[in-house]
């Protein structure tokens, strides 16, 4: 693989990346699932968010189409996000963990948090802007300050206190919505004008 390495590349692809990702915002899920016992394990998660990233990257096209589901249709499974932004917004548990011990760390953690459909298909589309090298530094460079972050939530609870992690749940939790919701229409009306032609 030829290195061209631009660092406009690498920070347009970090920056699109960090705010489809957007591990910060997912702070208080992390939080609450800490406090409830779910312990999601912050090198596994990120190593495992970096393969699925990188295997996608290269492979994302041929397995979809192996499946014969296009983009949008997949894009729209990013809706699963509607279902943690309803609990952590009205304090009800809708996702039960009945597999079996640190099965959080997978499910939600890496997928739908950090791996999900939102960002595999960003990093498809980021693939025809950037230089493959650029795009996987970029993503080497998200899954970084996803293990920095995961590994360090207790600390954004010492800071902000109970009664800020709870504000900040609430706040993110409705940005979560907002987020699912775009994701789910701007797809899903992607994927009627297909079948309308």
């Amino acid at each position: 693989m030829d290195l061209h390495l631009s660092i406009k590349e690498i920070f347009t692809a970090f920056m699109v990346l960090f705010a489809v990702i957007d591990i910060t915002g997912s702070t208080p899920i992390i939080i609450n699932l800490n406090a409830t016992g779910k312990q999601a394990q912050a090198g596994k998660a990120a190593l495992i968010s970096y393969a699925v990233m990188i295997t996608f990257l290269f492979a994302g096209d041929a397995l979809l189409q192996l499946f014969n589901v296009d983009i949008s249709s997949f894009a729209i499974a990013g809706a699963l996000l509607l279902v943690l932004a309803v609990e952590m917004i009205f304090s009800v548990e809708i996702f039960r963990n009945d597999g079996p011990a640190g099965s959080v760390t997978i499910v939600p953690v890496v997928f739908p948090l950090i791996a999900g459909a939102g960002t595999l298909t960003t990093t498809l589309s980021l693939r025809a802007e950037c230089h493959l090298s650029n795009l996987i530094l970029a993503i080497s460079l998200n899954m970084l300050l996803v293990y920095l972050v995961l590994r360090n939530a207790y600390l954004v609870e010492r800071i902000l206190g109970k009664s800020g992690v709870y504000v900040l749940r609430k706040f993110f939790g409705i940005i979560l919505l907002a987020m699912s919701v775009r994701l789910f229409i701007s797809n899903l009306s992607m994927l009627l004008n297909s079948f309308s032609r």
